[in-house]
């Protein structure tokens, strides 16, 4: 559907995007991830056509639209701050696109209820104006302005960033819900990892304007290609050589100590796995405990490393700081990255059987 071939975007003497290849697939949620100034917006704005890349190709179903202008290119935008015309009606924003297209005013009419009543907004709500709307309405009002036009693509730059977090929490689903309804191929640039693994289908992690990663939210997540995405992907304890060390001895695992090591904090636990598994437990003393309602934060320290984990909190007793007890760690779980390059290591079979 989408495919961007060797893209660079440089101003000046700055590049912002080196060399960006990209295949989003034809009815796919795929989100372009990173922190601010990763060049994730600029990839979203040189494919809508706002931004001229300075070499490589932009295709959309195959067709070369590099050097077409944004109007030409069948996309709809969604931005950050919505730009919507506060001095006109929700029906007046929704309809400037079909009036520049030229519709006659009865289809126009049709065809903005139709979206209206599909992104959840009433006919009362039309009528308004849209500074009387609240954040989460105007939010559906510009997706609605931009889905009226029936494009094939649909790209949505961090739309839900100026919303407070209840709020994003909601219309994340609400959006998800929309684009499988429509089955549009959608892009949707954002810096919240949250979003981007609840939301996507797929994710590229940008750093620096290089992606370092395409994949499944599941593997970017469990199988981080590299140390950068580990580390801005969900949160994570680094692990000590020593620590490594000892995994090995109790386990045979086989992990190599010299490298960069890390466990997510949802992979370690206070007590061995019910049926037990190929858990190892290490001895370790309770540094800290912060209490969630649902779950409980701990931090705890053993051979040199400050671990931190998730305990479910289920009304039974709980690790005071200072508390001596056990952690119990898979070897599987441990990732492992080169420390010159960042690379992910081959992961090995560290499933041993336990002394």
């Amino acid at each position: 559907m989408i495919r961007l071939d060797n893209i660079e975007v440089s101003f000046g003497d700055f590049t912002a995007v080196p060399n960006l290849d990209l295949d989003v697939r034809p009815g796919e949620f795929f989100t372009l991830l990173g922190p601010s100034g990763c060049g994730k917006t600029t990839a979203l704005r040189t494919l809508a056509g706002f931004i001229q890349p300075s070499k490589g190709t932009v295709r959309v179903d195959g067709k070369d639209v590099t050097r077409l202008p944004s109007d030409k290119r069948q996309v709809g935008m969604v931005f950050q701050n919505y730009a919507l015309f506060p001095s006109m009606s929700v029906w007046e924003n929704i309809a400037f696109g079909l009036r520049v297209r030229k519709e006659k005013p009865a289809d126009s009419d049709h065809l903005v209820r139709d979206i209206a009543r599909r992104v959840e907004l009433s006919d009362e709500q039309l009528s308004k104006n849209v500074a009387e709307l609240s954040g989460g309405q105007q939010q559906r009002v510009a997706v609605a302005r931009a889905l009226v036009l029936r494009p094939k693509i649909l790209l949505l730059d961090e739309p839900l960033s100026n919303l407070d977090a209840k709020l994003r929490h909601q219309l994340r689903q609400q959006l998800k819900d929309l684009q499988s309804e429509f089955g549009i191929t959608t892009v949707y640039v954002t810096h919240d990892q949250d979003e981007a693994l609840a939301m996507s289908d797929r994710v590229a992690v940008f750093n620096k304007g290089v992606v370092e990663q395409v994949g499944t939210p599941q593997e970017i997540y469990d199988r981080s290609a590299t140390e950068f995405v580990c580390n801005f992907i969900g949160d994570s304890s680094q692990l000590t050589p020593e620590f490594v060390a000892e995994l090995n001895r109790l386990s045979g695992a086989g992990l190599d100590t010299d490298a960069k090591s890390y466990l997510r904090v949802e992979k370690a636990s206070l007590t061995p796995a019910p049926e037990g598994g190929p858990a190892v437990g290490l001895p370790c003393t309770v540094v800290s405990r912060t209490y969630h309602g649902l779950h409980s934060r701990y931090v705890v320290r053993s051979h040199g490393a400050h671990l931190r984990l998730l305990v479910k909190e289920d009304g039974g007793t709980h690790h005071e700081p200072g508390t001596e007890t056990t952690v119990y760690v898979q070897p599987a779980h441990v990732l492992q990255y080169h420390p010159d390059t960042g690379a992910a290591l081959q992961q090995r079979d560290q499933a041993a059987v336990l002394p």
